[in-house]
């Protein structure tokens, strides 16, 4: 039987001075590390809503969804595979504040990326699709 697929989407947002928006994970997988603001698309729901709704649920920023920008798979809990699609977002409104299962939420420059523990793969695929530097 083949491993279940969790579909989930990621937001890639940047404010004017080129800093990501990322959030510090309160569950697993990888609780305690950094990511972008996402998750799991609901049932009936499009992953623009999804984008939507996930970065509001986390970080208390409205925001409108772009262009997918890439695709990855990583490992999920007991066996899952997360297939997640990971967006470019604008903020419109809100106030930055961690929420949902978000332990923090901040605005990070490039440059200091190198120094917070991020999640599997994250500065890697980033860099592959063009997003830092």
């Amino acid at each position: 039987m083949p491993a279940p697929r969790v579909p989930c989407v990621g937001a890639i947002i940047k404010d004017e001075t080129g800093r990501l928006l990322l959030i510090q994970r309160g569950h697993e997988p990888e609780t305690g590390r950094w990511s972008l603001p996402g998750g799991r698309i609901e049932p009936g729901e499009t992953d623009e809503q999804a984008v939507v709704r996930e970065t509001r649920e986390e970080t208390g920023l409205l925001v409108r969804c772009g262009a997918l920008i890439g695709s990855v798979e990583r490992p999920g809990l007991r066996g899952a595979v997360v297939d997640i699609r990971d967006y470019a977002a604008t903020v419109t409104g809100g106030a930055l504040a961690a929420g949902d299962d978000a332990a923090n939420a901040r605005w990070v420059s490039p440059a200091d990326l190198a120094d917070l523990p991020l999640t599997s793969g994250l500065a890697e695929t980033l860099t592959a699709w063009g997003v830092l530097g």
